[in-house]
């Protein structure tokens, strides 16, 4: 019979966790360090964010508004895998129910993409003639 753990035993496979993560950071900062390319550029220098030139001003001018509704799609259509991922695992239990909820969900969906589609909301190119 083994004895039981004391308190400090059982924070020991944390520890090592931390600890292989701590060296697992390090080892791969020193070789992006070590092997990373070297030749810099005023091309690569130059701050690029979200697909738009840096232009001289104040850091409080106006986005486009498709930028903020590119990143609410991508949340709401992450959110979608995120449930899909937990039902496909549990499909056989769930059975004919767990199916057409799913089913109800991703035609939900489905109607909600088709919509922003027609609207244009995934046109990048759409107002720029």
């Amino acid at each position: 019979m083994t004895p039981p753990l004391t308190t400090l035993q059982s924070y020991f496979p944390l520890a090592l966790v931390f600890l292989l993560a701590a060296g697992m950071a390090g080892v791969l900062l020193l070789l992006a360090n070590v092997l990373g390319p070297r030749r810099p550029s005023k091309e690569k220098s130059l701050p690029f964010e979200f697909g738009s030139l840096p232009a001289p001003g104040t850091a409080r001018e106006r986005f486009d508004v498709k930028f903020y509704v590119v990143a609410l799609l991508f949340i709401v259509f992450d959110i979608e895998a995120v449930f899909i991922y937990p039902w496909a695992v549990l499909l056989n239990d769930l059975g004919w129910p767990g199916y057409v909820t799913m089913a109800v969900f991703g035609f939900t969906l489905l109607v909600g993409l088709v919509y922003v589609w027609k609207k244009g909301a995934l046109d990048w190119a759409a107002g720029k003639e």
